[in-house]
This record gives structure tokens, C-alpha cells and sequence, in this order.
């Protein structure tokens, strides 16, 4: 079992009584949105809120699976000149505090290559971060990033959503390691993943296809904003991921409003 899929077990496994929880939170920011120091700032109020994971998102100017909110952000932080190798030191000094939460990286392939695949693997185990998410990067074409990942002891989290093909999402799920990062809904990060369910698979039978063929734990995000929402994850799934929610709530109203909705969406923080 790699470190990150044993962190979920932990966590939803606790030993003593009254610990349990029933499903776990990840939560998603922009690095350097709407600064350096503020996305940090916030990476470590949502720790010390209690999160399990914070996916951090190394910005690029093409976001292709974000919805307007994530892009928008995006593109505000890349006003800034970021460094792959900053942000990874930074965000593995802010985890040495905060030992019940576990960073991934996410960001796309092109600053990534520009950085170097055996690089990133090579950097993020030395920060502790234990996954790293590149939604634009098939499997098909990450012999060597998967063999940087493996010598390195990361985990290259991939992603599935309701149109995957079926023999495809099999495949996935059966070659996932740390979590398998299961989408909602078709289309990219932001509306209700309830918003137009006529024409996608019903989640409870999309998840269940994916459990019978997964070797690793599982993931669930895009359009996840209410409780009832959360709440129909649980026992399907074993993280439930809030981005662009938050994120929303936050340019609405600061930290305070994204404290607020994250303690709504996961009444057991």
C-alpha cells in the first residue's frame, strides 16, 4: 500500500472511538492566488481547520479542466512570477506543521515538462508531498514519469469521469495507486455536479463500476457544493473534494466565509 492510499486508511480507520470519519475532505487552491503569501496564509487556516488533503494548484494559462472560477484565478496569480521549485519548498515547509494533513500537487503538463517529470517526482518526495495530479497527461504516454513517480514513492493520482470509456475506466481504476480522482460529471470544475444529471450515468452506479475495479481508495469532485451532496458520497467513496465552491466563497468573502461553508459541507471538522 503506497504512503498516500495508507494516510486515507488511517484516517477513515482511526482506532479510537469517536474518530472515525465517515468520508474525508480535500480542499483546492491556486498557489499564489491572490498572492504567494495569501495562498499560503490560507493553505494553513484550512489545515488548522482540520482538512485531510489540500490539493495545491501550480497555475497555468490553459487550464483546460477548470471551470471560469479556477481560470480565473489562474490567470490572476500568473500576474506574479511563480517557481515550481519555490512553491514545492514552501508548501513542504508549511506541511511540517500540520502532521494530520497531506499536500498533492496538481498543475498541467506544460510547466511540469518545462520543470522536468523525474525533477518533480524527485522534489515532491523530498517536501512530503505524496501525489501529484496532471489532469492533461494520459497514461499511455507516462512510461517515464510513472517510473519517476514509482522510484520516488509518489503517487500519479489519474483521473476518470462518467464518459470514460468502460474498458478505460477499468484499466484506471485497476492501475491506480494513492486515490483515484473520480469526476462527477462531464465538463470542467465549478456548476452543480446535479446540474443537467439526464444525460450522465447516475452517480451511485458510476461509482460502484469504478469500486468493483479499484486497487486504490477513491476521490470524488467537480460540482460538489452542498451537504447532501457530501452526504451521498459516503460509504462510495472515500474523499470528497470541494474547489471551486470554495473558492467562490472565498472571493465572496474571505477565509471567514470559506471556514463557514467548509464546517457546513463537513459538519464533523
Amino acid at each position: 500500500m503506497s504512503q498516500l492510499a495508507a494516510f486515507i486508511h488511517e484516517k477513515k480507520s482511526a482506532q479510537q472511538a469517536g474518530q472515525e470519519k465517515p468520508i474525508l475532505s480535500m480542499t483546492h487552491v491556486v498557489y499564489g492566488y491572490p498572492s504567494v503569501q495569501e495562498s499560503l496564509d490560507w493553505m494553513a487556516r484550512l489545515m488548522k481547520e482540520g482538512v485531510d488533503f489540500i490539493e495545491v494548484q501550480f497555475p497555468f494559462s490553459d487550464p483546460v479542466a477548470d471551470g471560469p472560477s479556477i481560470v480565473a484565478a489562474c490567470h490572476k496569480a500568473l500576474e506574479q512570477t511563480l517557481d515550481v521549485d519555490t512553491c514545492l519548498t514552501q508548501l513542504g515547509e508549511l506541511a511540517k506543521g500540520f502532521p494530520e494533513s497531506r499536500i498533492v500537487l496538481m498543475s498541467y503538463l506544460n510547466p511540469m515538462y518545462r520543470f522536468g517529470l523525474d525533477k518533480l517526482a524527485k522534489r515532491a518526495a523530498e517536501e512530503n508531498i505524496l501525489g501529484l495530479i496532471l489532469p492533461d497527461l494520459p497514461i499511455e504516454q507516462s512510461t517515464d514519469y510513472i517510473a519517476a513517480c514509482k522510484a520516488n514513492n509518489i503517487d500519479p493520482i489519474w483521473l476518470v469521469t462518467p464518459v470514460t470509456p468502460s474498458d478505460r475506466l477499468e484499466m484506471l481504476a485497476s492501475k491506480a495507486s494513492g486515490f483515484l480522482y473520480c469526476v462527477a460529471r462531464s465538463g470542467v470544475t465549478g456548476h452543480s455536479s446535479h446540474e443537467g444529471t439526464s444525460n450522465l450515468t447516475p452517480m451511485d452506479e458510476y461509482l460502484a463500476h469504478i469500486k468493483a475495479h479499484a486497487n486504490a481508495p477513491m476521490g470524488v469532485g467537480f460540482g460538489l457544493r452542498e451537504r447532501r451532496q457530501i452526504e451521498d458520497l459516503i460509504g462510495k467513496a472515500d474523499v470528497a473534494i470541494l474547489g471551486s465552491a470554495l473558492l467562490d466563497a472565498y472571493n465572496q468573502g474571505g477565509q471567514d466565509a470559506g471556514i463557514a461553508l467548509l464546517r457546513d459541507l463537513f459538519p464533523t471538522h
